[in-house]
């Protein structure tokens, strides 16, 4: 409940601020304008995150990115949703692809801190594929190796080179 006075106490200062510098009616301009074109902004980001998303999906990659950008669009369009101007700024600012990206970091990094097995994962999606097997060395071909006994052999494809 603390919440929602402090929420409700921040946007009308916000507004009141605003309409005292440039006046009522441009005030209203600017939340108006501010939703229209945090919509556009919604539906364009939103449609690029699935894309990207698809992706992904098709060349088989983690997308860790990819989630996180489509999850920080939906916040900021359902922020823009929310009345008032501070939410309708915060929406803007995660609905463009820069501030987006600088709050996608710090999510990754702090979700990485509490579970060191996430940035394994990312880590090990970002390297080649390689579908491969070992096959025991020919002793009579085989040359030198640097611990004794013949080299190892493995035999593969590249599967994905990124």
């Amino acid at each position: 409940m603390p919440f929602v006075l402090l929420y409700l106490v921040v946007e009308i200062v916000a507004v009141v601020a605003l309409g005292s510098l440039i006046g009522f009616w441009p005030t209203v301009l600017v939340l108006l304008a501010g939703s229209f074109l945090g919509l556009l902004l919604a539906r364009r980001e939103g449609v690029r995150a699935a894309q990207a998303m698809a992706e992904a999906a098709r060349t088989r990659r983690v997308a860790t990115n990819e989630a996180t950008d489509g999850m920080l669009v939906a916040v900021g369009g359902l922020l823009l949703f929310v009345p008032g101007l501070v939410t309708d700024v915060l929406g803007l600012l995660l609905l463009l692809p820069p501030t987006r990206a600088l709050v996608r970091r710090r999510l990754v990094r702090s979700a990485e801190e509490a579970n060191p097995g996430l940035r394994t994962a990312r880590i090990r999606s970002e390297g080649v594929v390689v579908d491969a097997e070992v096959v025991e060395p020919d002793t009579a071909a085989a040359g030198p190796r640097r611990g004794g006994g013949a080299p190892m052999v493995i035999e593969g494809t590249v599967v994905d080179e990124r």
